[in-house]
């Protein structure tokens, strides 16, 4: 553990901007399927809570689920990763965009 963030460390002052591994990201999820009734926003809220992932969820009327997630990028995909491995029989589609984090949050939420 030390060794790593000797490393870190080093890596920060060798460049005048932050590596990416440490700049937050932002993914904006769109799920389709049968993915409304299936648990889908309360496991994704556990997980991002597991994972310190901040953002929120919420179904929409067409029958889709929106994920707004943000933290590290390695973070992110861990937990995009739990949720199609929990949820993959549901999904049918998912459509994700990658920006930079905005910061706004400081948990997960369900969206209703």
């Amino acid at each position: 553990m030390v060794e790593r963030l000797v490393r870190d460390q080093e890596v920060v002052r060798s460049s005048r901007t932050a590596p990416t591994f440490f700049m937050k990201k932002q993914a904006h999820v769109f799920y389709s399927g049968r993915v409304q009734g299936v648990g889908f926003r309360f496991t994704a809220a556990e997980s991002a809570r597991e994972l310190a992932v901040t953002g929120w969820a919420k179904n929409l009327k067409d029958g889709r689920v929106e994920l707004l997630a943000e933290a590290e990028e390695d973070t992110l995909k861990e937990f995009l990763s739990r949720i199609y491995q929990y949820f993959s029989q549901y999904i049918q589609d998912t459509d994700i965009q990658w920006q930079p984090a905005s910061g706004e949050f400081k948990d997960f939420g369900i969206e209703f």
